[in-house]
């Protein structure tokens, strides 16, 4: 029997970056989904501004000689693996009057 096309692949995950690019005198932000690594993020920013669907707006605050690049990992709470926080159970109350 032959074995699935699946079988031995290793599981891909996929994050979700913003990132913010200050350059010439214009800012960008936007969003790229990538794996994990260093080589598939570069080649994600590099996809997402060979798009050209960025948009860049005027940035008067920022010397338009300098360049910044800077980028985080988001984590949306509706798919995220678990919740964020857990409810805990009742406790009994301190000071209260009884009935």
């Amino acid at each position: 029997m032959k074995a699935p096309f699946f079988y031995g692949r290793k599981k891909r995950i996929m994050k979700t970056f913003r990132v913010q690019i200050r350059a010439y005198g214009y800012y960008a932000s936007f969003n790229i989904a990538s794996e994990d690594e260093d080589k598939a993020f570069e080649n994600a920013l590099v996809d997402k501004l060979g798009k050209n669907d960025i948009v860049w707006e005027k940035d008067g605050f920022i010397d338009s000689s300098k360049l910044w690049l800077t980028y985080e990992e988001t984590i949306d709470a509706n798919t995220s693996q678990g919740p964020l926080q857990e409810k805990e159970g009742s406790r009994d109350r301190v000071g209260t009057a009884s009935a």
